[in-house]
Formats: C-alpha cells, structure tokens, sequence
C-alpha cells in the first residue's frame, strides 16, 4: 500500500478519532438507573390481551425519515438491495412487515453452507451424548495419553466456530434483518460465555431454540425458554441447585439481568427463595433416567436434555414478591415465570435496555415509560414494544447517532461492499471481531457486552477499525476461500468491494459532512476510496 495512501489515512484516523471521542462526551452521557418500587404481588397483576397489531400508521413518513439511516438503525446495515426492498414499499409498511412478516428465506448458497453444517444435520441431544462419551474417554487417559482431550477441545471449538458463522451469516444476508438484530440483542441480554465447561457445543442450540423463535414474540416465552435450556442451566450452576445444597446464582442473575434489575425492589429473601422454587431444574446427558421413589416418578419431566428431578426439589411453600408460592414441583417455575415476567419493573427494565440498543445510551424517561407501558399492556409483547417505541420522535431523532458497537461496524461494512456476493468463509470476520474484543459469545460475565459508546469508541478500537476498513477495501479473499481447499479461483474473478463505484454508494456520501467528503476526495484509487469510505464518521454510526 503507497505511503501516499498511508499519509492520507492517517488523516482521516486522526479526524474520525476526535469525532468520536467529541461524540462520547457530548452524546454519551452516563444514566443512572433509579429505584424502582418494591414489587408486591398486588402490582404484578395485569389485565392481559392478546396483542393486537394496528394496520401501520405513517410516524415515520411524517416525521420525514431518512430511508438509509432507518435501515442503518433497524437493520445489520444499509445496503442497494435492501434499499431497493424498502423502495418498494413505505417506510412505516416495510417495518411493519419486518416486525411481524419478516421474510427470512435466505439466499440458496448460503442456505446450503448452513444445511452442511454439524450443529444442523445432528440433533441436539444426541450430538451432546457422543460428546460426553468423549470426554469420559479423554478422562479415562488423564495423565497417561492427551490425544483424547485435545479432540475433545477442537470439536467443541468447531461446533462453536460453526453456530458463530451461522449467525453471522444470517446476519449479512438475511431479509428478516430486524428479527437478526433482535436474536443478537437477546443473545446478549441472556449472555452464556464460550469458556465454560462443554458450552461451546451448546451455544448453537441454545441461539436456535430459547432465542430465535421468540426474538420479536412474547417476552415470557422468551425468558421459559432460556430457563430450561442446558445451556443457561449449566453456565449459572442450577443444575448443581438442590434442596439442602442451595445454590443461588441463577436466581440472582434471574432477576438481576434477566427481569427486573438492580435496585428494583427484590431482597435477598426474594433470591434465596427463586433459589428454592429452582431446585431440581437441571441437566442430563445420559440417555438413562434416574432412579426414584414411585410416589416422585410422576413429577418427574425430561425434554431432550433437561430435566426437572423431584428427589432434588424443594417442595416446601415460599413467599416470591410478595406473593405464596405453593410448593408442587415444575409447575411452581411456571408460575415464577408469569410472576416475573409480569413485574412492573421488569417492564421498564426491558424497555430501557430495548431503547439503548435501538435509541441512545440515555434514552428518556418518557420514552421508557411509554414503552413499559405497551409491554404491560400486551403482556410482554416484544414487537408491541419494539413499535412503540419506532413511533416515537426521539427514535427518528436519533437516526444516525447511535454508535457502532464492532459487530454491528463489521458486518455493515460487509453487507455495504460484498452486496450480491456470497461469503463461503467467515473467518476473517471472526478474526476481525476477536481483535476489536467482541468475540462471538466471548463476554465472561453473564451481564453481556456493553451497548453503550464509551465502551468502544477509544482511539485503539478505531485504529484496529482502520486496518479492518484497509483489508476490506483491498478485496478481503479469504473470504471466498474454503479453508479446506486451496483457492482456485483467479484474483481478477473474485468478488470486488462495491463501493467507489457504486451509484447507491455514491448518493448516500452526497449526505455525509463537508469534512468527510472531502477526505474522499483525496484518494487516488477506487480502492483507497473505499478504505476512506469505510474509515468515516458516518460509517461509525447507524
């Protein structure tokens, strides 16, 4: 790459990084979160209906939103072929079939590479049975043979590898754009961490069972289905949760991260008892069932790899919020869930989270309690909440403010200049996400990563940006090379980052600042514009 080109980027590194920087002081102010009321069972109850989705209203037509930033905002990133889907219809009728007919066929090739793949041919369970015979083996040769451990680790590397690109993939080039964004939101919001134990071999199951059904549907389903995966079981340690050797941990972060939040009225009480109401909700990757007393064979319930065992369960009465929890075995986690999942605060908990991810980092209190109000009204409602808050004018305020968190920079920048083209190998994007410290379910705590702006926006993360945007523009083929095969094809016949001379491109930089274009129109080569391009404020934001 010229020293030209370096000189000129290094220009526009300097400008972008103070852009950002200026951005974080002004826009990204801190929200503290305020007490909440304590709970009581008297306030947990709601009138619920069944949701009821009005014809589409023109909120977003009135207000004169720009076409582009709503896709940069509702979707992975703009590009000409969703802007092309949109212009087929009106704004506020294109989200609305995105919140509730999302079209999520996906292009045949890149459907085949997912058809291929481990996680979808075998099923679940028995996957995970062949798994732990492997361990067993592995455990058996400790000390003398490590062969069986080292194959052990890389298949759960590679299954994990595997649900990684699947999600990415259907990232970049999914129709259903803001069904993707929201599996990506509640991955987060219910963060299992790559490092535990097996659980890299579950994460691809976990995304297509617990999450990606219920993404933009009922929030109580939602929250049942993250409860009794494996997944969640073991990464919060309830499947060690029993009575006399309680074990609090998935009950405090069931209420701290999951529902209702810190400072929302719970008390250690309420945790020990959801602890107790919990006992027995656990795990089994034997294809045996234990053995029980006849009088507790009858409670005892297993689906694919959860279990609920009676002979580890609490059956004394508890008191929850306020509220009498009678001791009867599964059926009290089923009315946990309806108690959590129908707290005020867990309302506004949700909704808050929602408007940072889609809003700002301080989304208002008006704002919050409008949104808590749709989910109270529609018990739990997820595209209910979703399209209130896009009604909103602060949401078409803030359209192109909200800072790019990297994978929402990454694969943007992908969807922008591999449109039409298909991807046969996310490695690189793995890789680029690892060294701008968002790895794909590599958040060790269950809190998640960060949605807020001064968690990325430091002069480093841009730097390493900058070099993501140089590769990118230099025709990234890796990303059409198979890992298992040498690259046959000729460097002129892959595919070419369609950015300089793009008209879809071309129009949308007619919107950017004087600043911005003008570094633009410093570059000597089309690939050097592309890398400009990539490396703008604009492109940092959505």
């Amino acid at each position: 790459m010229s020293d030209l080109f370096q000189r000129r980027l290094s220009l526009v590194v300097a400008g972008i990084s103070l852009s950002c920087l200026v951005a974080c002081s002004s826009s990204g102010k801190s929200h503290t979160t305020r007490p909440l009321p304590v709970a009581t069972a008297a306030q947990s109850v709601v009138k619920t209906v069944a949701p009821s989705y009005a014809a589409p209203g023109d909120a977003l037509q009135a207000a004169k939103v720009d076409p582009d930033k709503l896709l940069n905002r509702i979707s992975w990133g703009a590009n000409a072929s969703s802007s092309a889907a949109l212009q087929t219809l009106s704004m506020d009728l294109y989200l609305d079939q995105q919140l509730h007919r999302p079209n999520a066929v996906l292009p045949a090739a890149i459907q085949t590479q997912i058809d291929g793949m481990t996680i979808v041919q075998q099923p679940f369970p028995e996957m995970m049975f062949v798994l732990e015979a492997q361990r067993e083996a592995a455990a058996q040769k400790k000390g003398s043979d490590d062969t069986l451990r080292k194959a052990y680790q890389q298949e759960l590397t590679r299954l994990a590898r595997e649900a990684a690109s699947r999600s990415l993939l259907r990232a970049v080039y999914s129709p259903a754009q803001l069904q993707e964004q929201m599996v990506w939101f509640w991955m987060n919001h219910f963060n299992i961490s790559n490092q535990k134990q097996n659980l890299r071999a579950m994460l691809g199951d976990f995304e297509e069972q617990a999450i990606r059904p219920y993404a933009l549907g009922n929030f109580r389903d939602l929250l049942r289905a993250t409860m009794m995966h494996p997944a969640m079981l073991r990464y919060l340690d309830n499947e060690h949760n029993a009575v006399g050797r309680i074990n609090e941990n998935y009950a405090r972060e069931l209420m701290e991260l999951h529902t209702m939040g810190v400072g929302s009225g719970y008390t250690q009480s309420d945790v020990q008892e959801l602890a107790r109401v919990l006992t027995g909700v656990g795990i089994n990757l034997s294809s045996t069932a234990p053995h029980l007393r006849s009088e507790l064979q009858k409670a005892y319930f297993r689906k694919g790899l959860f279990e609920f065992n009676p002979k580890r369960h609490d059956f004394g009465d508890k008191q929850l919020l306020g509220k009498s929890i009678r001791g009867h075995g599964l059926a009290e986690v089923d009315e946990t869930i309806n108690l959590l999942s129908r707290q005020p605060a867990t309302a506004r908990f949700i909704s808050r989270k929602l408007a940072m991810y889609f809003v700002s980092d301080s989304p208002s209190p008006a704002l919050i309690d409008s949104m808590a109000q749709s989910f109270r009204r529609s018990d739990g409602d997820i595209s209910s909440v979703l399209k209130t808050m896009f009604d909103t004018p602060e949401f078409a305020a803030s359209l192109g403010l909200k800072f790019k968190d990297p994978l929402h920079y990454v694969i943007a920048s992908i969807r922008l200049a591999y449109d039409g083209a298909s991807i046969i190998n996310t490695s690189p994007m793995l890789n680029w996400l690892n060294s701008l410290g968002q790895q794909s379910n590599g958040h060790q705590t269950p809190d998640g990563y960060s949605l807020e702006e001064s968690s990325w926006a430091s002069p480093a993360q841009m730097a390493s940006r900058f070099d993501i945007a140089k590769t990118i523009a230099a025709g990234s083929p890796g990303l059409f090379r198979s890992e298992n095969q040498e690259l046959k094809i000729a460097a002129k016949d892959l595919p070419r980052p369609a950015l300089a001379n793009s008209e879809y491109v071309k129009n949308w930089v007619k919107k950017f600042s004087p600043q911005s274009q003008q570094a633009l129109q410093q570059a000597g080569s089309p690939q050097e514009w592309a890398a400009f391009f990539l490396a703008t404020p604009e492109m940092m934001r959505r």
